[in-house]
């Protein structure tokens, strides 16, 4: 099961001493080759952490090693310091593995404005290198936990070759990823370039289509990394597709882990003049409080989804829109259809269909209600 599933990989997970619950809080994931191609994505917040700013600098030749990441602390907005404890660790790995600092993504979650204590990262960081295995994966996979309340693993399968991934991340799920760290391994032979073209297709419908609160994370970091111990070169399109596919189970992993939420709410739109208007709409909808609130009181409340679809771009006619919830069209040309009271929502699967009317293309937008919970949950979480 993840990231040590493919061929090639070792991996780890640790307590250093980082979280005050003591549970383990350093991974590290290690590709021993024949081969290092990798490709990565970053959040697209202009406030980045030390470790997206390091990171960023690694992958730029599509080569990485090693992934060592820590939950407990964000190392975002840390000062010098927070840097240089970024370096510390990846020269840390480097040493162990007998490779370059530049080969090595470095990834932090928890707290911004959190410095960890060097020494006790550095640590970490031994006694994961120690600890490795090719069974290190759900020990990794726990590591990097923050409010989560469980590990998110995936495996697919390919003819012969592999995918393996692992994702941490509950709430400040949107658009360009979400609050999430995710390590992707493959033992497929895939060059950098092509995990370049598979990867940004996989999260441009999967992680990029969360949009649980509509808060952007400083720190989100996905990477694939490919060893190449199969001996199998994939076509790009099958790799592509089993890649998304693996994208899309982390992703709904991370949507029913969602901080305190009562139900999953996938919002699809149909018959958009364009792809991104049927995104922008879906996101308009999945970002309205109100409409998230009614939902968590079981009210099927289509007025709230017109009320958000009147604030976009996309082109629609006012009087002519449509929308069902569950199945049960409850507006129809933007009138009263079918009765509220059949719309069934004591599950935690609720399914919003709009129909514009104005072309041919679809989206589906995923988020979840709001609810007490959340609230909590966020007004809490750095006590």
């Amino acid at each position: 099961m993840s990231v040590t599933q493919p061929q090639g990989f070792r991996a780890a997970g640790v307590s250093a001493g980082l979280k005050s619950s003591g549970g383990k809080d350093v991974a590290l994931v290690v590709n021993d080759g024949p081969t290092h191609d990798s490709a990565t994505v970053f959040t697209a917040n202009r406030c980045k952490a030390n470790p997206v700013l390091w990171s960023q600098e690694v992958v730029k030749d599509g080569t990485v090693r090693a992934v060592v990441l820590n939950s407990g602390g964000a190392n975002c907005y840390t000062g010098p310091e927070g840097f240089q404890t970024t370096h510390a660790v990846a020269e840390q790995v480097a040493g162990h593995l007998g490779i370059g600092a530049i080969d090595v993504v470095v990834c932090s979650t928890g707290l911004i404005g959190l410095a960890n204590d060097r020494s006790d990262l550095l640590a970490g960081v031994d006694a994961a290198y120690a600890e490795l295995s090719a069974d290190g994966g759900t020990s990794a996979a726990e590591a990097i936990m923050t409010t989560d309340s469980v590990s998110k693993q995936a495996v697919v399968e390919g003819a012969g070759w592999s995918i393996g991934g692992m994702a941490k991340g509950a709430g400040m799920l949107a658009p360009q990823l979400a609050t999430m760290l995710v390590v992707i391994t493959t033992d497929a032979v895939v060059a950098a370039g092509e995990l370049d073209q598979a990867l940004r297709a996989a999260t441009r419908v999967s992680f990029d289509r969360l949009d649980s609160d509509g808060c952007m994370s400083t720190n989100d970091t996905v990477t694939v990394m490919a060893s190449g111990a199969s001996g199998i070169t994939p076509s790009l399109p099958d790799f592509t597709e089993a890649l998304t596919q693996l994208c899309a189970d982390l992703a709904m992993q991370l949507l029913r882990d969602a901080e305190g939420a009562d139900h999953e709410i996938t919002i699809t739109t149909l018959n958009a003049a364009s792809e991104d208007e049927a995104v922008e709409v879906g996101r308009s909808v999945a970002r309205s409080n109100l409409f998230k609130a009614a939902v968590f009181g079981q009210d099927p409340n289509w007025g709230r989804v017109l009320a958000s679809i009147g604030t976009t771009s996309a082109q629609f006619d006012p009087a002519d829109l449509d929308v069902a919830m569950n199945g049960v069209w409850v507006c129809k040309g933007s009138e009263p259809h079918a009765d509220r009271s059949e719309v069934d929502l004591s599950g935690r699967e609720l399914s919003v269909t709009i129909d514009l009317k104005a072309g041919t293309e679809r989206a589906t937008v995923w988020t979840n209600d709001l609810t007490h919970a959340y609230v909590h949950e966020n007004s809490a979480y750095s006590s």
